[in-house]
């Protein structure tokens, strides 16, 4: 039988879409502060929501123990309780099922020899980021169980962007075999993308430093923050310094803005760059794509931070994100072989 055949891309891909999905469920999730509600894991038995009324109440009693019911929602009624339990489990779900579609297809093709010894090797890389994005959601979880009702923003950045990464990486594994043959590189361009891609990634992470401060409550105004100016005084008010760069909503908020046009500039240059040299047809797609997915992410970002992150906004930019991220790991892989 074939190796690396078009079942094992478009199981590949599968993957992608079910990524894509748990990720912007976990995006309502977050931003309808359903993420706590939760408050236990149960690997089999937590994959079916309470049936019946004694199990809600139940459930619900569990919930009231913690912080989050205490500090914010002690208003809660059981119907209230429903509604954010609804997106945590499904979240939950989601994720229990990309965990089959990755495990049990994987068994067969290797059982039938439809893998290469390259292509079993990066999936198991799959396998074993799926596993620790899946301990982080927990990891994070538990952090808004103590004292807080709220999670760690540097859990979540560490559960969101494994998940970005976890999505790039099977993306990568799919054009690998979509694409076999190898050319010759511009090594220097490739490296200027792999150097936005760096770029892009960090701004990712301080987008999930704002979503877990809730850092986009704050400055509502674009091009400038509040009172008319570029960098508000709040950006450094914390002592020793660094920690307004990794702790206070402020600072983070004006990191994040900032990057933006960083990263809009930077892939204006990498696609000004491309337009000199020769190019096949997927490299002008993928450049051209690239140009356009951040116009729209860029656009995203100002009209979330001025309507104050309504959950159409809030979500939509963070699948442009996503978006974005796969645009440059195409043109990244297009350009490495």
């Amino acid at each position: 039988m074939k190796k690396d055949n078009k079942k094992v891309i478009y199981w590949l891909f599968t993957g992608c879409l079910l990524i894509f999905v748990m990720v912007v469920v976990g995006g309502i999730t977050r931003l309808t502060d359903s993420g706590l509600s939760i408050s236990n894991y149960k690997l089999i038995t937590g994959t079916i929501p309470p049936i019946g009324e004694a199990a809600w109440q139940e459930a619900f009693a569990l919930y009231q123990q913690y912080p989050e019911f205490q500090k914010l929602h002690s208003h809660f009624t059981l119907e209230d309780f429903k509604s954010i339990y609804f997106w945590e489990w499904l979240h939950r779900v989601i994720g229990r099922l990309i965990g089959m579609v990755f495990i049990i297809p994987f068994l067969y093709f290797l059982a039938t020899k439809q893998l290469s010894k390259k292509t079993i090797k990066k999936c198991i890389v799959l396998l074993v980021l799926g596993g620790f994005q899946g301990f982080l959601g927990w990891y994070m979880v538990k952090s808004g169980l103590v004292d807080k009702p709220d999670v760690s923003h540097f859990r979540l950045a560490a559960h969101l962007t494994t998940a970005f990464l976890t999505f790039a990486a099977t993306l990568w594994v799919a054009l690998d075999l979509i694409f076999p043959e190898k050319k010759a590189v511009d090594k220097k361009f490739r490296n200027l993308i792999g150097i936005g891609y760096i770029l892009l990634i960090f701004q990712i992470i301080y987008g999930a430093f704002v979503a877990g401060l809730k850092a986009g409550l704050l400055h509502n105004h674009w091009p400038l923050m509040n009172e008319g100016k570029f960098m508000h005084e709040t950006v450094y008010i914390l002592h020793p310094f660094y920690k307004n760069l990794i702790e206070n909503p402020s600072g983070i908020q004006f990191i994040h803005r900032t990057v933006a046009y960083i990263v809009v500039i930077f892939i204006f240059i990498i696609w000004f760059q491309a337009k000199k040299k020769t190019t096949t047809r997927y490299q002008k797609i993928a450049i051209h794509s690239l140009l356009i997915l951040v116009g729209f992410q860029f656009l995203l970002g100002v009209l979330t931070i001025i309507y104050q992150v309504p959950l159409v906004l809030g979500v939509a930019h963070q699948i442009g994100a996503f978006f974005l991220l796969s645009a440059m790991t195409f043109t990244l892989h297009r350009y490495s072989r």
